[in-house]
């Protein structure tokens, strides 16, 4: 049979890897999603902290790891955002779990103010810079004496709702927040403007020399990136019940999310994954520790950093060319050329 009319090349968007990894994620969600009948109450509190610490690091991802935007102040909208939903249930009468998502847009609306503040700096002075917005947001919530100034306030609206009914809804809020993280973020980096976006991480003077809206394409990922650190903020705060300045503006969140991506590996959709459940391990096994926890967490990710340069799943995913979420495309041979 001739092959003259046949094509050459296919372009292959999935892998064998990728097909086994989405039927274990559909498993495991579906095995997740049981844990309010036979977990305990503080293995989904447990949940619903690493799981809120992975949004944050997933956008994070995004914005650094994708789209070269270091930030080391994204708190600012996870604050923001738990602020608005405990302002919204407790003074507006707002149900506190729909004030979830409505917090999150709303947040996301006020990053586009932000983001004409933030977009004049570049490189270092980028990442500066958006710490002391951060800052100046916290220094505003606690100087307000009506949400309880620097000592914060509790969440209030949920004291006619029954634990066990407020543990479970929010550990389904929480759950399908995570699952429309990775999948929105797959999706979004297989479209055509996540590969601007990859274009512009490499260099956004090529880029613009090929037609593509930097400026456009760069303030799209910071808003959305701002909503979900918003949705890990409304979410976080929504399952602790209590939030104060110094605990959701602070540092340590951009930090732990630099962590679990470095650790993980910077600039792929399954390194924050592997580093959140890094950091969940060891926060639960050495989070007494204090002080020397926090510094074995820096010695480990310098570590991993000089053994691992590209985190510990770019190790595997250079070394065994494992990929459970191929936002690349390649070109295969499909038939030998006749000679």
């Amino acid at each position: 049979m001739s092959t003259t009319n046949l094509p050459l090349f296919t372009v292959e968007r999935k892998t064998r890897a990728s097909q086994i990894g989405a039927l274990i994620a559909v498993v495991l969600v579906a095995s997740a999603a049981s844990m309010p009948w036979w977990a305990g109450s503080s293995w989904l509190r447990e949940f619903n902290q690493i799981a809120c610490y992975f949004i944050f690091a997933s956008m994070w991802n995004l914005l650094a790891g994708y789209g070269g935007m270091v930030s080391i102040g994204q708190q600012a909208f996870l604050g923001f955002s738990g602020y608005i939903m405990i302002i919204m249930a407790n003074s507006l009468g707002v149900n506190p779990f729909v004030a979830v998502p409505i917090a999150a847009v709303v947040t996301a609306v006020v990053a586009l103010p932000v983001s004409k503040i933030a977009f004049r700096l570049q490189g270092g002075y980028f990442a500066i810079g958006t710490w002391v917005i951060a800052e100046v947001f916290r220094l505003t919530f606690a100087n307000v004496s009506a949400i309880g100034g620097g000592s914060g306030m509790s969440l209030t609206a949920l004291r006619g709702i029954p634990r066990a009914t407020r543990e479970s809804v929010t550990f389904w809020m929480t759950l399908a927040a995570v699952v429309a993280t990775i999948g929105l973020t797959y999706w979004f980096l297989r479209s055509r403007q996540g590969l601007a976006l990859l274009a512009i991480r490499d260099s956004e003077i090529a880029s613009e020399s090929q037609g593509i809206d930097v400026q456009s394409t760069k303030l799209a990922v910071y808003v959305v990136a701002a909503f979900g650190a918003g949705l890990a903020g409304a979410l976080y705060f929504l399952g602790n019940l209590r939030i104060s300045p110094d605990a959701a503006f602070s540092v340590n969140w951009t930090a732990f999310a630099i962590f679990m991506i470095m650790i993980g590996g910077l600039g792929t959709i399954e390194g924050p994954i592997l580093g959140a459940v890094i950091f969940w391990a060891l926060n639960r096994y050495f989070a007494d520790y204090g002080t020397w926890y926090l510094v074995g967490l820096g010695l480990l990710a310098i570590g991993i950093t000089l053994v691992f340069k590209q985190g510990i799943w770019g190790y595997i995913q250079q070394r065994y060319d494992i990929r459970l979420f191929p936002v690349q495309r390649r070109l295969l041979m499909t038939h030998p050329r006749n000679e």
